[in-house]
């Protein structure tokens, strides 16, 4: 091993050394998953499912229909050429005649055959498509009521995971579930035939399946295990893929290329190995199964040629043995493989209804009023709130917006300015106390009327894909070009947007990548005015503009704000100064309230904050550093 190998691996063991309670915590994941794959039937979860399934019934009434006749004919090709055989061929009234008519009835069976295998087909899909299109459509209708105490918990990759990968996991399970009826309906037709044509013959034919059933209880244990690890090593080698590719600048920066890529090998290499013995597993009932069909042919040639040669059999029985014992096989591999579709399908099932099943924290009142207009005033009475049980972030908060003023939100990181305006949004539910929003109680309100009277500009601009032009009147569709421009030149986006190749039809890409942040921020600005809301929050909407957009910013706060309430939160305090009032957090408490001059003219948290904000250190006292840092939180 050379020394560059060397100095890898220390590294690579350092990094599981720091990260081994990360580690624990996916251990008790893949614990969890391992009891969801061992429940490899869960009445629970079919049950739910077919819940989706019931309105299409009469499609799985006419798959199961084409199933049943599809079988009806693999059972009667058979008999069909027993009789050719020992009719139409070899018995007394042989002849061209009746050979003609067992052929017609070949043709017959063999387009009944087609027809049956179209229509299972067809309805089969068929109802799959629409379950796994009504099961998305429920999930993300769900999704987009969840509350966000849920969704700042969950990673958006297991979601999507669920969204895509599970519920048609679940389609595949419906499919496969119509065709293995299909499948057990041509089993046990086969023994019953094999039986009435000759007893001896059939018992002996079908004494070799005790065998396959006994292979398969001591093959189901390792099968099991080598699929839950092949899984569990496929979503590491997942999971460190995603990390890499969205990671990449952060990972060059800091030259992790070499151990990330010897990370990313054991891992890719344990995923190779782990589905290497899946395959192997899976692949073994195949061969083995073929090696049965072998020996009842020859079981069925040896004894059954006896027989026909002792003439106590005949010829055409015997050939249809033949063909009985290979379409028998058949299904049992068919629904020995159904054993890891049901066990996907059970633990797809498991995370989808696991989703759907979180409870709405924040949800409309039967009698929830929809206000058409609102004087645009806020009040918060006494609210204390948390996003963890018993860990308060905000207490007794109290004071007033009035309509058309503005309000700044100042303190340092974690004292509670954003989620005072996620509250007034009843993002969340207080605790206790209550917020009124014109007057109305948060909670009597619909969300609808809620996000009608309330816009919101955040720090990370979201843009949809699409238009410029979609993106703009995104909360507002029947606005005009006319009302769109006019946002656009209050907040200084209109100049940038024309000078695009396809000006306002400029497609924007994933995320707004084809844009600047601060492009994306003013586009966000002037979305909020398109809205023309009577409240308008602002929160650290400001914080990733230069200082050129953020003068432009300053100049059209003014235009943006006037007639509507403000709530700001700015860390630039160059951003509030102009505000009615300021009141001034520390420790999820209002410590201070008042206009900037006044807060200035007092000396407290917030003029210290004001100075740490545009002085030099080395302008300040050395004392008031240590004191606004004891007091602010902010490291020097």
């Amino acid at each position: 091993m050379s020394d560059n190998d060397t100095t890898l691996s220390r590294q690579v063991h350092d990094e599981i050394e720091q990260n081994r309670p990360a580690l624990a915590v996916v251990g008790s994941q893949i614990e969890r998953d391992e009891q969801i794959f061992g429940a490899v039937y869960d009445g629970h979860i079919v049950r739910r499912f077919f819940s989706y399934v019931r309105p299409y019934k009469k499609g799985v009434l006419l798959a199961l229909i084409g199933v049943i006749a599809f079988t009806i004919t693999q059972l009667t090709v058979p008999l069909l050429i027993r009789a050719t055989i020992d009719d139409a061929i070899v018995g007394p009234e042989a002849g061209l005649t009746l050979l003609g008519i067992t052929a017609g009835l070949f043709a017959f069976v063999a387009l009944l055959n087609y027809g049956a295998n179209f229509m299972q087909e067809w309805f089969a899909s068929n109802v799959g498509e629409l379950v796994l299109f009504d099961l998305r459509r429920s999930m993300f209708k769900h999704l987009q009521k969840i509350s966000l105490s849920f969704m700042d918990k969950t990673e958006a990759g297991r979601l999507m995971s669920r969204l895509q990968g599970d519920v048609h996991a679940l389609q595949e399970f419906l499919e496969s579930s119509i065709f293995a009826i299909g499948d057990i309906m041509l089993l046990l037709g086969i023994v019953v035939v094999l039986l009435t044509l000759n007893l001896p013959l059939g018992l002996m034919t079908l004494g070799i399946v005790p065998m396959l059933f006994l292979v398969r209880i001591v093959w189901l244990p390792y099968a099991r295990k080598a699929f839950i690890s092949a899984r569990e090593n496929q979503s590491r080698v997942n999971g460190a893929l995603a990390e890499g590719i969205n990671g990449v600048r952060t990972i060059q920066e800091m030259a992790r290329e070499d151990v990330n890529y010897v990370l990313f090998k054991d891992k890719a290499h344990e995923n190779y190995v782990s589905h290497l013995r899946a395959t192997k597993l899976a692949q073994v009932m195949i061969p083995l199964v073929d090696t049965l069909t072998g020996f009842a042919m020859a079981v069925v040639v040896f004894v059954g040629g006896t027989m026909v040669l002792d003439a106590r059999l005949e010829l055409g029985i015997m050939v249809a043995f033949v063909f009985y014992v290979q379409r028998f096989f058949a299904p049992i591999r068919s629904v020995t493989m159904q054993y890891s579709v049901m066990q996907r399908a059970m633990a797809s099932g498991q995370r989808i209804f696991e989703v759907m099943d979180v409870p709405i924290d924040v949800d409309d009142k039967p009698n929830a009023i929809d206000v058409p207009e609102i004087d645009g005033s806020i009040e918060f009475r006494d609210v204390t709130f948390g996003y963890e049980k018993d860990r308060p972030i905000l207490h007794d908060i109290s004071f007033r917006v009035n309509p058309g003023e503005t309000v700044a939100l100042v303190g340092p990181t974690g004292s509670g300015k954003t989620s005072l305006t996620a509250l007034a949004h009843r993002f969340y539910e207080v605790w206790e106390g209550s917020i009124t929003v014109g007057g109305y109680d948060v909670r009597d309100l619909t969300q609808r009327s809620l996000g009608r009277h309330i816009a919101m500009v955040l720090q990370e601009p979201f843009l949809f894909t699409g238009t410029i032009y979609d993106n703009l009147r995104y909360n507002r569709t029947d606005a005009t070009r006319e009302q769109i421009h006019a946002a656009a030149e209050a907040v200084g986006a209109h100049g940038f947007i024309e000078n695009l190749p396809n000006g306002y039809n400029t497609k924007v890409e994933q995320g707004g990548g084809n844009l600047s942040l601060g492009q994306r921020q003013l586009i966000s600005f002037a979305r909020a005015l398109v809205a023309d809301t009577k409240i308008l929050v602002l929160d650290e909407a400001t914080a990733n503009i230069d200082s050129y957009t953020e003068l432009m910013i300053q100049r059209a706060l003014k235009r943006l704000l006037e007639g509507r309430t403000g709530m700001v939160i700015a860390h630039r305090l160059s951003t509030i100064r102009g505000a009615d009032r300021i009141v001034v957090l520390h420790d999820g408490r209002i410590v201070e309230t008042g206009n900037h001059s006044e807060l200035m003219a007092r000396g407290g948290l917030y003029a210290r904050l004001y100075r740490m904000n545009y002085a030099s250190f080395d302008d300040i006292p050395e004392e008031l550093v240590k004191t606004a840092t004891a007091e602010t939180g902010f490291s020097t």
